[in-house]
């Protein structure tokens, strides 16, 4: 089971990244897929910067956690994507619920679950 969470978490970190370094070299089509649309240049390089840093962050750290088998790395991608969700429940509830809002819901906590489960996975085998 340690190795086939490593593995989900590994491709939980690699999608982050690819979706991190698609934001920093192909924003149009990274923000096209999250409904974003930048206010000139610096809208862009803003989009750039956070965007590529949330995701690639989340991803590397996922990485790391799955390389070493490590929980504490783990709680780098978790807060990220905690917080994430969060904003877009508070969204749901100020702005309404279009049938858009849940499939990165759905990514997100789906991705939650896999890291919470890979920290007792990973826990249970540091024992």
């Amino acid at each position: 089971m340690r190795n086939l969470m490593r593995g989900v978490v590994g491709l939980v970190g690699l999608f982050n990244v690819g979706l991190g370094i698609t934001f920093l070299f192909e924003p149009a089509r990274a923000m096209s897929r999250f409904f974003l649309t930048p206010v000139g240049t610096q809208g862009l390089a803003t989009v750039r910067a956070d965007f590529t840093a949330f995701f690639v962050t989340g991803g590397v750290f996922a990485l790391i956690g799955a390389w070493r088998c490590a929980r504490a790395p783990l709680l780098v991608p978790l807060s990220l994507l905690g917080i994430a969700i969060g904003g877009r429940c508070l969204s749901l509830i100020l702005d309404g619920t279009p049938a858009t809002a849940f499939p990165p819901m759905i990514a997100e906590a789906v991705m939650i679950a896999i890291l919470l489960f890979a920290r007792r996975t990973f826990a249970d085998a540091a024992r």
